[in-house]
């Protein structure tokens, strides 16, 4: 089947449109960030599929509402034996009391956080995000060795950022890419996509013909990946 991929900016949202062999119009909403998808017949003029898509734009923030409302279903209380997940695996968290600087551990399947007598929640959220953090950004630095060397090219810098939207951005002028923190929960294959995705949008600015065919070229198993990532929720 022939396609042309596309994309444009409709009320902040970046819209993926694939262009096909197809009759109809097919407008989706993607979990878990709202992700917006449009697949065209080959022969849509772009401003009448824009004045279409504008049609639907409360449709399409009903559905963005609902996955992020999706989000916050279950909020982590961090509590001994809650599960907590790294690198896409599940483990049990233990809160362990020390007057001691506080740190997190992993002995065996737990997940220890080592924190004052009487912590908040939200101090033992802090904790652990602060681990967090600096486990996705080794993650992110052995990946960016390897595939900057690959890609033959050179970022300036990156950043691990909270992101409600997407798994990861890429400021083409300023060279620097920008990790979603949810990733450390999230097998490392699937953060090797999203680097290689933002890398590649320094060759290729859209999400064209050419830059799947980089994906495709570096990462066979990209789509795959992606797949899964959009069926995760937040959480």
């Amino acid at each position: 089947m022939n396609t042309n991929v596309q994309t444009l900016i409709l009320a902040n949202n970046e819209v993926t449109i694939s262009f096909k062999d197809i009759k109809n119009i097919h407008l989706s909403v993607y979990p878990p960030f709202g992700e917006v998808r449009v697949a065209a017949p080959l022969q849509t003029n772009l401003d009448s599929l824009r004045a279409y898509l504008s049609s639907k734009i409360g449709w399409i923030k009903k559905q963005q509402t609902k996955f992020l409302n999706q989000e916050r279903l279950s909020p982590r209380e961090f509590l001994t034996k809650e599960s907590h997940y790294l690198r896409g695996q599940r483990y049990l968290l233990e809160i362990v009391t020390t007057a001691q600087k506080p740190q997190v551990l992993i002995k065996h399947e737990t997940i220890q956080i080592f924190a004052k007598p009487n912590s908040s929640k939200q101090t033992k959220a802090q904790i652990l995000e602060k681990w967090q953090r600096a486990e996705l950004k080794k993650d992110v630095e052995k990946l960016l060795v390897k595939w900057q060397k690959i890609l033959e090219l050179e970022i300036n810098s990156f950043t691990i950022r909270k992101m409600k939207t997407k798994w990861g951005s890429c400021s083409i002028e300023n060279k620097i890419i920008n990790i979603n923190l949810e990733l450390i929960k999230k097998p490392v294959e699937y953060l090797e996509y999203v680097v290689v995705h933002e890398l590649v949008h320094l060759i290729e600015r859209k999400h064209n013909a050419t830059f799947v065919a980089y994906l495709d070229k570096y990462l066979p198993n990209w789509q795959a990946s992606k797949k899964e990532l959009n069926q995760f929720i937040l959480g």
